[in-house]
C-alpha cells in the first residue's frame, strides 16, 4: 500500500512539471490531426479502391 501511494505522490508531483498547450496551440494541433487524418483516409481509401479493381481485371 505505501508503494501505491509514493506512485500517486511522484505521478502528481511530476503532473505538476508539465508544460501544458495554450488554447491556440492545442486547437492548432487538434485541426493538423485531424486534416492529417482525413488525408490518409482517403488516401487509403483510393489505394483500396485501385488494387480491388487491378485483382478484379486479372482474375477476370
Amino acid at each position: 500500500m505505501q508503494r501505491m501511494m509514493k506512485f500517486f505522490s511522484d505521478v502528481a508531483r511530476e503532473m505538476k512539471k508539465v508544460s501544458w498547450p495554450k488554447r491556440k496551440e492545442l486547437v492548432r494541433y487538434t485541426i493538423t490531426v485531424l486534416t492529417t487524418v482525413a488525408f490518409m483516409t482517403v488516401f487509403f481509401a483510393i489505394v483500396d479502391l485501385g488494387i480491388s479493381s487491378l485483382i478484379r481485371l486479372v482474375l477476370e
